[in-house]
């Protein structure tokens, strides 16, 4: 490979003065060794191994994984030299050192600057989402249908699952410059929207089966026409909702990095801010009108159901041709499908208390909204860092420990810690804005006493500590694994993130119930 050296020829000592050594060949062998050499070359790109050129670039081998240039180094490099390169060219874009990695070029206010806006701006969506939400608990489609109640998670989990995922996939490749070329992005752009559709139809298919079953355990009653509205509403959503929000990402990664701004700051918030006001109010207007078409046009639920279950072929060949998504769509489901559990597990718990608590259909999309919104910045901007700092399956010099107590997780000076202190920073001060703008626009239906708001922010605080330090440790487990936590993160957090806040929220209710808040909404 790259590493090995050839003997210089006894000839070559001979050479004119002031001229480079020369090796003469036979021109017998010349032939074979070029025949070899194109022989090995092809071998090579098969393999996915391109040779390390240009300036600093020592021979090194760069391998290809998940789609972008890392390098091969071995175990005992103690001063690795990382190459990125071009996709397509393999032109060397920059040399970086591991040990400089660290030092990261934002600064605290800079970072809090970038996020906050767009926060606020996903914080204003979710509370959107909370009022429709609280308006549509009591449509006759929800009353009749509870069983929407526990796919609402799972569905709203989608921007976790799929958009915030995608919105980490292209920022890491901005950040490391494969957007740059048109070819490129407009291949990666194609392939990825393949992907989203692909899965969103098999992840609102099972969302509904999931629901249909969690409803049904219980109260022992199955309904065939409940269970095929259930099915529609769920594929419908997921296909547009998904359709609609990936060209909404493409568009912000790609105008961030004209504008010079980190991607990873703006992209998974932005998501967060349209994802669950989008789904949430399609789900709500889709699932009325199958409800009302239910007695007159029967056919309308499973004509969807077939149409898009026919569709799912198209849109798995169109995924498997793109290179950039091939391996996603034969290897990301185990986090796509788990994610979509853990969140309609979020779901049963909200059906069984808003039957008890009122009140917390509003809060419920803000809570698990400001905390995957959160955690998705930390994980994407770590997940970043491993891919530009080392090969896959080796963790830097600077975070080769897993399993890190909390303190060094929030209090070290630099790197995430610093970036977790300041997405920390924002946990009561945006909780505080939501709350208030809900009390004003008059909705739900608890009024915000001073325990009541103090037990909330309590809540929140603890859920965001906790999938923080939950993300530091499975971004950096899953590099060290050999998988790429652009696929495989985001979702396990953002579903643990429903799972966490919809748990606490239904804690506190019962608290503030138990402690006799003196508010009479509470279980209204």
């Amino acid at each position: 490979m790259g590493g090995k050296k050839h003997k210089q020829h006894p000839a070559a000592t001979e050479s004119a003065p002031g001229q480079p050594p020369t090796t003469p060949s036979p021109p017998s062998s010349g032939g074979r060794r070029r025949r070899g050499r194109r022989r090995n070359q092809k071998e090579e790109e098969e393999e996915g191994i391109v040779r390390g050129g240009g300036k600093g670039g020592g021979g090194r081998d760069l391998r290809l994984r998940s789609g972008k240039m890392v390098p091969h180094t071995s175990e005992d490099d103690e001063e690795d030299v990382f190459e990125l390169t071009e996709l397509d060219t393999q032109e060397l874009i920059r040399p970086k050192k591991a040990s400089n990695l660290q030092e990261d070029s934002e600064s605290s206010l800079a970072i809090l600057m970038q996020v906050m806006v767009p926060f606020l701006v996903a914080g204003l969506g979710m509370v959107g989402a909370g009022l429709v939400l609280d308006l549509v608990q009591h449509w006759a489609v929800f009353q009749d249908v509870s069983e929407l109640f526990i796919m609402v998670p799972a569905l709203l989990g989608l921007k976790g699952n799929l958009e915030m995922t995608l919105a980490s996939r292209l920022s890491t490749h901005a950040n490391l410059g494969h957007l740059d070329k048109r070819e490129n992005c407009l291949s990666m752009i194609v392939g990825n929207m393949a992907l989203i559709q692909c899965q969103a139809i098999v992840v609102g298919f099972l969302a509904s089966v999931a629901a249909v079953v969690m409803g049904w355990i219980p109260e022992g009653h199955f309904d065939l026409l409940h269970a095929l509205l259930l099915c529609a509403a769920a594929l419908v959503t997921a296909s547009l909702a998904s359709f609609i929000l990936s060209l909404i990402m493409v568009g912000v990664v790609i105008l961030s990095r004209k504008c010079r701004i980190n991607p990873d700051n703006v992209a998974t918030p932005i998501a967060a801010s349209l994802g669950d006001l989008t789904t949430l109010g399609l789900l709500a207007w889709i699932a009325s009108v199958l409800y009302i078409s239910k007695g007159t046009d029967v056919w309308l639920s499973p004509l969807v159901v077939v149409g898009y279950l026919l569709s799912l072929p198209l849109w798995v060949w169109l995924a498997s041709r793109n290179k950039h998504t091939k391996e996603v769509l034969y290897s990301g489901w185990t986090p796509v499908i788990s994610a979509m559990m853990i969140s309609s597990m979020g779901g049963l718990i909200l059906d069984f208390t808003v039957s008890s608590y009122k009140g917390i259909a509003v809060f419920q999309p803000v809570i698990n909204g400001v905390g995957g919104n959160l955690v998705a910045v930390q994980a994407s901007r770590i997940s970043t860092a491993l891919h530009a700092a080392a090969p896959l399956g080796k963790l830097p010099k600077f975070s080769s420990e897993l399993c890190i107590n909390p303190c060094s997780a929030f209090c070290a000076r630099v790197g995430h810690p610093r970036t977790a202190r300041v997405l920390l920073l924002l946990v009561v001060p945006g909780h505080l804005v939501f709350m208030y703008t809900i009390s004003y626009l008059k909705a739900g239906h608890t009024s915000l006493t001073p325990i009541f708001v103090v037990t909330y922010l309590l809540a929140a605080f603890l859920q965001v500590a906790i999938l923080l330090y939950v993300s530091h440790v499975m971004v950096h487990w899953m590099w060290k694994t050999s998988i790429d936590p652009d696929n495989s993160a985001i979702p396990y957090l953002t579903a643990l993130g429903d799972l966490l806040g919809t748990g606490l929220l239904a804690i506190a209710f019962h608290f503030l119930y138990i402690v006799g808040d003196g508010d009479s909404d509470l279980g209204d």
